[in-house]
């Protein structure tokens, strides 16, 4: 499951890779033949790398796809568990919700394809900046399938429900352009300056205040499935945290002596 130094994994076999630099941990879909369609052993694999995210280390998470394409969805023609179709649909599931639940922000970065569960696998990320040949489409009514990976609870929220519908029942292919203007992506670039803008934003991202960017984030994430009093309580409770964190002590530092915050070194502060 990974190709980081030390490893003695054949990286081409795995059919997900792990590189780390400087803060920014990259998850990259390896069945290029296949256009990264993963199998349930794919998907497991991907579940397993973002639940073993450490946040002290690994800053921001970049998800993309080997060979150009981004994600395929699922491989149909890949091998069976042997399960129940309901259990082996958990790992799809619970991969979904180990990327929305990082703390830490996460980007797509997509090129090619990224079609039904890739799709979705997309939008779960906190950013998308994609390539102006990239393709999106939730396909699954095509192959005779309802939607999954989080595409119900994401789109609506994401676009509205008429326009998820959309996209949904009929099944169309959409462009970069298109996507952009329907509000799914943050970015949209040149195929050749796709790793540039995902280089960054990770950095921008990586550079922030952790504990901050982090309460926020859930507060966000939980905006929808609650009501204002609860979400003041707790927007409270994370200033709270974020407030007596070495992050806010270095911002203020930063702001009497009149220079840049430097929040990556308060991680070693706070773990004293």
């Amino acid at each position: 499951m990974t190709n980081e130094p030390g490893s003695a994994v054949d990286p081409a076999a795995e059919p997900v890779l792990l590189d780390r630099c400087d803060g920014v941990l990259t998850v990259t879909l390896n069945r290029p033949r296949v256009k990264n369609a993963m199998t349930w052993t794919g998907w497991s694999r991907l579940r397993d790398a973002v639940r073993a995210v450490d946040q002290l280390t690994d800053r921001v998470v970049v998800v993309t796809g080997a060979g150009g394409d981004f994600c395929a969805g699922a491989d149909l023609g890949g091998p069976p568990t042997g399960g129940h179709q309901v259990d082996d649909m958990r790992i799809v599931s619970d991969t979904c919700l180990a990327l929305h639940r990082l703390p830490v922000p996460t980007i797509a970065m997509v090129d090619g394809v990224a079609v039904g569960a890739g799709m979705n696998l997309a939008l779960v990320c906190d950013f998308v900046i994609a390539s102006s040949r990239a393709r999106f489409a939730e396909i699954f009514v095509k192959r005779a399938m309802s939607v999954d990976f989080g595409g119900s609870w994401l789109l609506p929220r994401l676009i509205g429900l008429r326009r998820a519908k959309e996209l949904v029942l009929l099944g169309d292919i959409i462009d970069a352009a298109q996507a952009a203007e329907y509000g799914l992506l943050h970015q949209v670039v040149d195929a050749d300056a796709l790793a540039k803008a995902v280089a960054d934003l990770a950095t921008r991202l990586a550079d922030g205040p952790r504990l901050a960017m982090a309460g926020s984030k859930a507060l966000l994430n939980d905006a929808f499935d609650t009501t204002l009093e609860r979400a003041l309580d707790e927007e409270a409770r994370a200033q709270a945290v974020s407030v007596s964190s070495p992050d806010a002590e270095e911002a203020i530092d930063a702001f009497l002596q009149k220079r840049p915050a430097n929040f990556r070194r308060t991680t070693t502060r706070e773990d004293r």
